[in-house]
C-alpha cells in the first residue's frame, strides 16, 4: 500500500519550514510508531490521536502504522502534528478521501475526545502555507490570530469530525475571523509629563528617526514617565508590518496588544540573556524580538546584568537576533528603540540641589561603568533630567498632548519617507553622504567637537543622524549648523 502525505508545518522562527506528514499502513503487529527526530510530545501523539479517532465515531486500523515527519533531519517538537497524523491515518485507511490533501495544510492539538487545542505559532504558519498556494485549517481556538491574515484560505475547525466532514466534501469550514483590536482606554498621554521640555524635545526627535534615547537623572524626575509615553508619538504601523509583530508574538503564543499600534516591552532588570534574547532548547522569541516594530524600554539600566545588557549591542545594529544551538540556528528579527532610564549614581541623588549624595567617587565610576561604553556609542541621544519646581498653588499652563505632537511626528517621517523607506537612525553610509551631510558651518561644528571630546566615527555619524532628524522636523532639506549643535548638545548634554 503506498503511503499517504499530509502537510504540515514546523516551528522555526518566522519561516515554518514545511513538514510532510507521511503514512504507513503495513503487515505486522498492529501499533503506531512515530520517526523523524521527533521529542516527547510529538512521541506522545499516539495516545492522543487513537483516542481521539476512536472518539470521533471512526475505527483504528488494524495493522502497523508508521508515521515519518520529513525531512528527517528537522527537529520536530510540541502537539502541533496530532491533527495531521490523525488525518494522514484516517485517509490512509480510506476512512477519508485523500482528494484535498494536496491542497491543504493541517495544524493543531487533539484532545482525547477530538476537539482541537490551540498551538502556538499559528500564524507564521498559516502566513507561510498562504505564500505555497495551500489552504490552512487550525483550531477554532485560534481563528481570531490567523484572522489577522483575512484571507478565505485560512479555515478553522473545532474538532476532527469537522475536518474529516470537509475532506469528503459534505460541509465547509469557516473561515478564520478577522480581530480588530484596539488601543486600551488607558493610554498614557505627553500631557500628563509638565515641565522637562529638553527630555520632550528628545523623545519627540526619537520618534522621528527611531533613535535609542538614554534618560538620566534623580528619582521621581519622569523618566519612567516619559519613556512609557513614547509610543503614544510613534506613527501608526503599517499592516506588513503589524503582520511581522503580531507573527512573533504567535510565536510566544501571545497575541499583539493592539492592531498598528507598536508594541511596548519593559522587563525587569533581573531578566536573564535568555529572557532578552529569546533561547531555551527551542528557541523562542525574546522581550527584543516582542519589542520589534516598537520601543524596549529598560528602566534602572546599570542594575541589568551587564553580560546580558552586552547582548544588544549587535540587534542595535543590525535589527536582528541570532541563537544559535547545537543542531540549528534560529533568527529572530528584532528592530526595536531602545529607551533607557538609570539613576546618576547608586543612591540617585548625585547633582541634586535639592539632596545631598552619599556615594563615594569609587561607587559612582563603578556604577557608571556597569554599561559598557560600545553600549553607550550606540544610543544617539543622552538628557539629563533635573526636578521642576513644584507649583501645586499656582495653575500651570497643560501640556501638549500626545495627539499633537504626534502630528509633527507624522509629518516630519512622511518627509523622511519620500528619501526612501528607512528610518534616520539606520541610514547606511551612502544615505549618511547623501541626506545626513552638513552645510560647512555644520561640518566645522562638528569636527571641532569631535577632536575637542574625542568622539569616535561613529559617533559622528550619529550625530548627523539625529542633526537629520532634526532638520526634517523643522523642515529642513539640508542639515544646518543649528540642527547639528543641537544633535550634539543631545549627545554630550551639559558639553556642548
Amino acid at each position: 500500500m503506498q503511503p499517504v502525505t499530509v502537510h504540515c508545518r514546523a516551528p522555526e522562527g518566522l519561516d515554518s519550514p514545511e513538514v510532510s506528514v507521511e503514512v504507513y499502513l503495513g503487515p505486522g503487529l498492529p501499533g503506531l510508531s512515530i520517526v523523524g527526530m521527533v521529542e516527547t510530545a510529538v512521541k506522545e501523539s499516539r495516545d492522543r490521536v487513537r483516542a481521539a479517532i476512536q472518539s470521533t465515531g471512526f475505527s483504528m486500523p488494524d495493522r502497523r502504522i508508521v508515521v515519518s515527519l520529513a525531512p528527517a533531519d528537522l527537529p520536530k517538537s510540541g502537539s502541533r502534528y496530532d491533527l495531521a497524523i490523525a488525518i494522514g491515518i484516517l485517509c490512509a485507511s480510506g476512512q477519508v478521501p485523500t482528494t484535498l490533501l494536496s491542497q491543504c495544510e493541517f495544524l493543531g492539538e487533539l484532545s482525547l475526545a477530538g476537539k482541537l487545542r490551540s498551538v502556538s505559532g499559528s500564524l507564521p504558519v498559516a502566513m507561510c502555507a498562504l505564500t505555497h498556494g495551500r489552504q490552512i485549517i487550525l483550531p477554532a481556538a485560534c481563528r481570531h490570530e490567523a484572522g489577522l491574515l483575512n484571507n478565505e484560505n485560512v479555515l478553522s475547525a473545532t474538532d476532527l469530525l469537522d475536518v474529516t466532514t470537509f475532506l469528503r466534501g459534505d460541509s465547509m469550514l469557516p473561515a478564520a475571523e478577522y480581530l480588530n483590536t484596539r488601543a486600551p482606554a488607558d493610554t498614557p498621554d505627553l500631557a500628563d509629563v509638565q515641565g522637562q521640555v529638553i527630555a520632550r524635545r528628545a523623545l519627540e526627535i526619537a520618534a522621528v528617526g527611531e533613535h535609542h534615547l538614554l534618560m538620566s537623572g534623580p528619582p521621581g524626575t519622569g523618566k519612567s514617565m516619559l519613556a512609557r509615553r513614547l509610543a503614544t508619538i510613534l506613527p501608526p504601523l503599517s499592516n506588513e508590518a503589524s503582520l511581522e509583530t503580531a507573527a512573533i508574538y504567535s510565536l510566544r503564543g501571545e497575541h499583539l496588544p493592539a492592531w498598528k499600534i507598536r508594541p511596548f516591552r519593559s522587563p525587569h532588570h533581573s531578566a536573564t540573556a535568555a529572557a532578552l534574547a529569546g533561547g531555551s532548547s527551542n528557541p523562542r522569541p525574546g522581550e527584543i524580538s516582542l519589542a520589534h516594530n516598537g520601543v524596549l524600554f529598560l528602566d534602572e539600566l546599570p542594575e541589568f546584568n551587564r553580560g546580558t545588557l552586552e547582548i544588544l549591542r549587535e540587534p542595535l545594529e543590525t535589527g536582528v537576533v541570532s541563537i544559535a544551538r547545537a543542531r540549528r540556528t534560529v533568527n529572530y528579527p528584532a528592530r526595536f528603540q531602545l529607551i533607557a532610564a538609570m539613576n546618576p549614581c547608586p543612591c540617585g541623588y548625585l547633582g541634586d540641589p535639592r539632596q545631598d549624595c552619599r556615594c563615594t567617587s569609587d561607587q559612582v565610576s563603578r556604577y557608571a561603568g556597569r554599561v559598557s561604553g560600545p553600549l553607550l556609542d550606540r544610543i544617539d541621544l543622552r538628557v539629563q533630567l533635573n526636578r521642576e519646581p513644584v507649583m501645586l498653588s499656582k495653575r500651570t499652563t497643560p501640556a501638549e498632548s500626545s495627539s499633537d505632537v504626534r502630528q509633527r511626528v507624522i509629518a516630519a517621517v512622511a518627509k523622511r519617507t519620500k528619501r526612501g523607506n528607512i528610518s534616520n537612525a539606520r541610514l547606511d553610509a551612502t544615505g549618511l553622504t547623501r541626506w545626513c551631510w552638513p552645510d560647512d558651518a555644520g561640518a566645522k561644528l562638528l569636527e571641532h567637537a569631535a577632536n575637542q571630546f574625542n568622539l569616535s566615527r561613529r559617533a559622528c555619524n550619529r550625530t548627523l543622524h539625529v542633526a537629520r532628524s532634526i532638520a526634517d522636523l523643522a523642515d529642513s532639506p539640508k542639515v544646518r549648523k543649528t540642527h547639528v549643535a543641537e544633535a550634539l548638545s543631545l549627545r554630550m548634554p551639559g558639553q556642548v
